[in-house]
């Protein structure tokens, strides 16, 4: 196939446009979305060489300044030309043309602090993929609710802020994750204090969520169910297949929804019929392929993966094709399942099919010590939340009334 070229280029971005322009044709987005794109580069590079400006100082403050005056001139404000130029910053400061500094993505400093975030949860706290991802979804909302369009002064941050963010989200959202959403946010204030963006360790006024253990029973779908949720997906589509594989390992395996976020290529093990999975705090595992599972990822990655150079399994429907962004898309393929179906459960994330897989396998003879290890939990105190719906073993523990029946 051709691959795309960037054709009438002027200035100092000409050098870099075809590469450009390669990358948005890998991620997938169409000829003339690419052709859309390339036109703002274009103008940018005018730009730069009509203030005799080389592209080595281009950075985010330069960006800016330019959109101000190419949107007004043409009388456009698209904020598909800021996410353009983000991503060439980025093209452009990994191929050592422009300092990594200068290429921001995303919302300028919220988006600086929370990649540095990103790096201490990582680097300094070993934390899984799965939890850095849902803890910077967290930040991400408390720094949008506090500080809206407006500049990110963290100095500023008091106790109420996070009391009145955390109210606004409970009345929503289960206690359990209340109660990971009041985590994230206590970790960020540590790393805020520890890197001296604000005078006091706040989280110590993070209010605690109640949430005792073992006070709840785990909400499930009878297997009938299930077998509806799988078949509403349109298996005919592209969209369709990816689904269908993500269900099924939630469904068949019991995979929690940011392990199938984080699944790679090369996690998948054909000849002896494996799937490695990363758990909480980087465990590993190897599960074994379901049959139907195996072959509805091999009909996915077959005939509906699109092209890209991302490892991750599962991809976006839209362009970019990368892998999705937090467990949060996978809550809501399982939901739009949901719909499709005609179910209406109390919960509606992916750990109602985890849930619901457990509940089938207490009630076909499986252990406690099997079901932990199918899991992924590496204490048996994980796993006892899920004696409560295995209602035949606690009848045989119930003591008889007294006095006897009425």
């Amino acid at each position: 196939m051709r691959k795309p070229r960037a054709s009438g280029f002027e200035g100092p971005l000409a050098p870099y446009a075809d590469a450009f322009a390669e990358q948005l044709d890998e991620e997938g987005y169409a000829p003339w979305t690419v052709q859309d794109k390339l036109h703002v580069v274009a103008k940018l590079s005018q730009w730069l060489d009509e203030h005799q400006l080389p592209v080595e100082v281009l950075d985010e403050r330069r960006v800016c300044a330019f959109l101000l005056e190419f949107q007004g001139e043409e009388r456009r404000a698209c904020h598909g030309d800021l996410t353009t130029l983000h991503g060439l910053l980025k093209k452009l400061s990994d191929d050592g043309v422009i300092p990594a500094s200068s290429a921001a993505p995303d919302a300028g400093a919220q988006a600086e602090i929370g990649q540095e975030f990103s790096r201490y949860l990582t680097q300094e706290r070993g934390l899984s993929a799965a939890t850095v991802d849902n803890y910077i979804t967290v930040v991400g909302r408390f720094l949008a609710h506090r500080f809206g369009a407006g500049p990110l002064d963290l100095a500023a941050l008091q106790v109420c802020d996070l009391t009145g963010f955390i109210l606004a989200q409970a009345h929503r959202l289960s206690p359990k994750t209340v109660q990971k959403m009041v985590s994230g946010l206590r970790s960020f204030l540590r790393f805020l204090y520890q890197r001296g963006h604000i005078a006091v360790d706040l989280g110590a006024g993070v209010p605690t969520v109640a949430d005792w253990r073992l006070a709840r029973v785990p909400k499930y779908l009878p297997p009938e169910q299930v077998e509806r949720l799988l078949e509403s997906c349109e298996q005919g589509t592209v969209v369709g297949r990816r689904d269908y594989s993500i269900l099924l390992l939630l469904a068949r395996l019991g995979l929690r929804a940011g392990e199938v976020v984080h699944l790679r290529l090369e996690d998948l093990n054909w000849t002896e019929g494996l799937l490695v999975v990363c758990g909480k705090g980087g465990y590993w595992r190897q599960l074994p392929l379901p049959v139907d599972v195996g072959d509805a990822m091999a009909r996915y990655l077959r005939w509906g993966r699109p092209p890209c150079t991302t490892r991750r399994v599962f991809v976006r429907g839209r362009a970019p094709r990368v892998g999705f962004a937090s467990s949060v898309a996978i809550d809501g393929i399982v939901a739009r399942a949901l719909a499709r179906a005609g179910l209406s459960p109390p919960s509606r994330g992916a750990h109602l099919l985890r849930h619901s897989l457990v509940t089938g396998m207490l009630r076909s003879g499986a252990s406690l010590a099997e079901i932990g290890q199918l899991l992924g939990h590496r204490s048996p105190q994980s796993t006892e939340i899920y004696a409560k719906v295995d209602e035949r073993a606690l009848a045989d523990l119930a003591q008889p009334w007294p006095g006897g029946a009425p």
